[in-house]
C-alpha cells in the first residue's frame, strides 16, 4: 500500500466526487479511478459506493479513512523531522491542546521563541485528554496539553503555572444569575451541559460523587458550543472561567462554584522521545518560563 495512493483515497473521501478529486490532484479521472480500484483489490474490500454524481464511503472505507489520516499525519511528521535534523534554528513542532485559559502561558512562550527563531513553526490541534494522548502516543504530536492527571510512568509532566476555576455559565436575566456563587443544591433539577471528560473526572470530586442527582442535558467537547445552547435558554453550562466571553453584550454571566473547584493543566511529552533540535530548544524554553511563572506566584 503506497502513501501516494492513500492520499488519493483521502482526497476522494473528502470531496465525495471523483471528478473534483481528480481535478484537485491534477490527475485524469481514469487514472484516479484505476488507482482506487487497485487499492480495493489490494485490501479485498469495497471502499466506495458509487452514485451518479457522488461517492459514498462504505463502513470499510470509513475505517480506512480514519487509519489513513493518522498514517499520513505520521508520514508527513517523519519527513518534517528528518528535514529538521540538521536545522538547529528551524522546524515544526506539533502540539495538541485542551481548552483552557492557561493556554495563554504557552502562547506567550511561543511568541518569544518565534521572535528569536523565525524558522520555528508550530501546529496546534484541539481536543480533550483522550484525543490528545491518543495522538501523542501514536507519535502524531510532539507535546500535549491536558486537564487530567497524566500517567507519569509514560510521560514527562510539566504543570501549568496556574489552575482553572470552575463555574456556571447562564443567561444574565435568569434568577440563578443573581447569586454570587453556585452550590450543589442550586444545580439539582436543572438541565446542565458539560464535557463528558469533566462530568466523569471533575464534577464527582466537587459533589462527592453525587452527580447522579444532577441532570446532564447534553455534553460538548467544545465549551463554545455549549455556551450557544445556554444562550438559547436550553440549560446551564459547567465550564472553566474565561473560556466563554461574559461581557455585558454577551447576555451571559459566569458564577463560580462553591466550594471552589479547580483543575490543573499539564504539558506532557512521551518519555524516551527523540526530538528535533528546535523541539529540544523549545521545551527547555517552556520549562524555564513555567518555572519562573511558578516562582513568581509563590
Amino acid at each position: 500500500m503506497e502513501i501516494r495512493t492513500l492520499r488519493y483515497f483521502l482526497e476522494v473521501a473528502r470531496e465525495e466526487n471523483m471528478s473534483r478529486a481528480a481535478e484537485r490532484l491534477h490527475l485524469s479521472q481514469s487514472t484516479l479511478s484505476k488507482q482506487l480500484k487497485g487499492l480495493e483489490e489490494e485490501l479485498g474490500k469495497k471502499l466506495f459506493i458509487r452514485h451518479s454524481f457522488s461517492i459514498e464511503l462504505t463502513e470499510e472505507g470509513m475505517l480506512l479513512r480514519r487509519r489513513a489520516e493518522d498514517l499520513l499525519s505520521m508520514a508527513d511528521k517523519i519527513t518534517a523531522e528528518f528535514s529538521a535534523m540538521d536545522d538547529i534554528v528551524g522546524g515544526t513542532v506539533s502540539i495538541g491542546c485542551a481548552e483552557s485559559w492557561q493556554i495563554r502561558h504557552l502562547a506567550r512562550v511561543i511568541k518569544r521563541f518565534k521572535a528569536r527563531y523565525p524558522g520555528f513553526h508550530y501546529r496546534i490541534t484541539s481536543g480533550d485528554t483522550e484525543q490528545v494522548t491518543e495522538k501523542l502516543d501514536k507519535g502524531i504530536l510532539d507535546f500535549g496539553v491536558i486537564v487530567e492527571e497524566p500517567d507519569r510512568h509514560k510521560y514527562h509532566v510539566l504543570p501549568m503555572p496556574e489552575s482553572d476555576r470552575w463555574g456556571l455559565i447562564m443567561p444574565a436575566d435568569w434568577p440563578l444569575a443573581r447569586k454570587e456563587s453556585i452550590c450543589f443544591e442550586d444545580l439539582k433539577g436543572l438541565p446542565l451541559f458539560c464535557s463528558e471528560q469533566s462530568w466523569r473526572a471533575d464534577i464527582p470530586r466537587w459533589c462527592g460523587g453525587r452527580q447522579d442527582e444532577l441532570l446532564l442535558e447534553g455534553s460538548f467537547r467544545l465549551a463554545y458550543n455549549g455556551s450557544v445552547f445556554a444562550r438559547e435558554g436550553l440549560g446551564y453550562l459547567l465550564t472553566f472561567e474565561h473560556l466563554i466571553g461574559t461581557g455585558p453584550e454577551s447576555g451571559l454571566v459566569f458564577r463560580p462554584l462553591t466550594p471552589a473547584l479547580e483543575t490543573r493543566m499539564y504539558l506532557i511529552w512521551k518519555k524516551h522521545q527523540l526530538f528535533t533540535p528546535i523541539a529540544e530548544r523549545f521545551i527547555r524554553e517552556v520549562q524555564a518560563a513555567f518555572r519562573q511563572n511558578g516562582e513568581e506566584r509563590n
